[in-house]
């Protein structure tokens, strides 16, 4: 007689990760300047209330994460959703590109920044763990707008535990790998979160692809542990020599390969820093604004999309908002793709796992 097949359990990546810790919470106008909504994207209603978000059922919620203390170069990423969030002419009620008016077909709300204060690197973490896990547990897709990559670290954390026990992968955008061990002796900085998720269990290295690496960083051993954990990534290089059609239509096949849904990160460095100078580690020879929209239409419309995160957008290095609405274009690109979904008749809100939970106990 076999043995019983064994039901995964459901991580606790708050207690493991160390963001279950008593820290002290701040509310206007308290906060740091840099913290709060002042303008909504694309003047969608603001809703902060995890209990309102459960009620209302929206099936795309803006979180802001407006946290830059880990990085290793230029500053500037906490301005980064407070800048993509502004940097609109348009409501976006009519996507050119796609013949849709995505707002007629998706409830989308701005559920406000996670309670972050500067100078606290495990509280923000925490702080942005815990805004994503309410916002994934109403059942909404959570587009997450940084600050520095390490915030993708709790905020797929956050995604994967309410998925479970179903599976997430991890489709990256970026010119730098982000698998170091650490950095000068931080573990959460902006170069270790895929490794972070990786070690943690959130994420299997088999189900990471990404694209556009390219320059002088990561070394060869850190290549070596990307190749031992299963990782696939495309280089900037192959994008040059076979194009971005062909490298994105391979990418969306490893996506598909495993996972049942998938976390779209985009650092905004992919994009030449011609394009996209508002960053806090430039690399030139990057990819184009236009190439990186249609891959995130593209990838959307594919894939089965648990969440986005857009980051690394610093605007005091920007040039007349350019970075900063190639950002939110990216954002609007997403959405846009899951109202075609939605307009044709699929699903796009998340109804399992701890949306469940919460209804059974009442909560909402």
């Amino acid at each position: 007689m076999s043995d019983p097949v064994s039901t995964p359990t459901r991580q606790d990546y708050a207690r493991q990760n160390g963001w279950d810790g008593e820290y002290p919470r701040f509310k206007a106008p308290d906060v740091p300047s840099y913290v709060g909504t002042s303008v909504s994207f694309a003047h969608q209603p603001v809703v902060t209330d995890p209990r309102e978000l459960t009620r209302i059922r929206p099936d795309v919620a803006i979180v802001g994460a407006p946290f830059d203390d880990a990085v290793s170069y230029r500053p500037g990423a906490r301005f980064g959703p407070r800048a993509i969030r502004q940097a609109t002419y348009t409501r976006g009620d009519h996507s050119i590109q796609l013949d849709i008016q995505p707002f007629e077909h998706l409830t989308v709300v701005d559920a406000g920044d996670a309670d972050i204060v500067p100078a606290w690197l495990e509280r923000g973490h925490a702080m942005v763990f815990r805004k994503v896990l309410e916002v994934a547990s109403s059942g909404a897709i959570p587009i997450i707008l940084g600050g520095d990559h390490s915030i993708t670290w709790p905020s797929a954390s956050a995604v994967a535990q309410v998925r479970a026990p179903g599976t997430i992968g991890i489709v990256h955008f970026d010119a730098h790998a982000d698998t170091a061990a650490e950095d000068w002796g931080v573990l959460a900085g902006h170069g270790t979160p895929m490794r972070r998720l990786i070690e943690s269990g959130a994420v299997d290295g088999r189900n990471f692809v990404q694209v556009g690496l390219r320059g002088y960083w990561p070394p060869m051993e850190v290549f070596a542990w990307m190749q031992e954990h299963g990782l696939r990534w495309h280089l900037m290089r192959e994008i040059e020599e076979r194009g971005a059609e062909a490298v994105i239509d391979d990418a969306i096949a490893e996506a598909l390969d495993g996972p049942d849904a998938v976390y779209l990160s985009l650092d905004i460095d992919v994009i030449d820093p011609g394009m996209a100078p508002g960053t806090g580690t430039p690399e030139p020879g990057g990819m184009l604004t236009r190439e990186i929209l249609r891959a995130v239409r593209r990838i959307v419309g594919r894939v089965d999309i648990a969440a986005m995160d857009i980051v690394e957008v610093s605007p005091p290095y920007d040039h007349a908002d350019v970075t900063a609405a190639a950002a939110h274009r990216a954002a609007l690109e997403c959405i846009s793709a899951l109202a075609v979904k939605k307009r044709a008749g699929h699903a796009v809100r998340f109804e399992g796992g701890l949306v469940a939970e919460r209804l059974g106990a009442g909560i909402g």
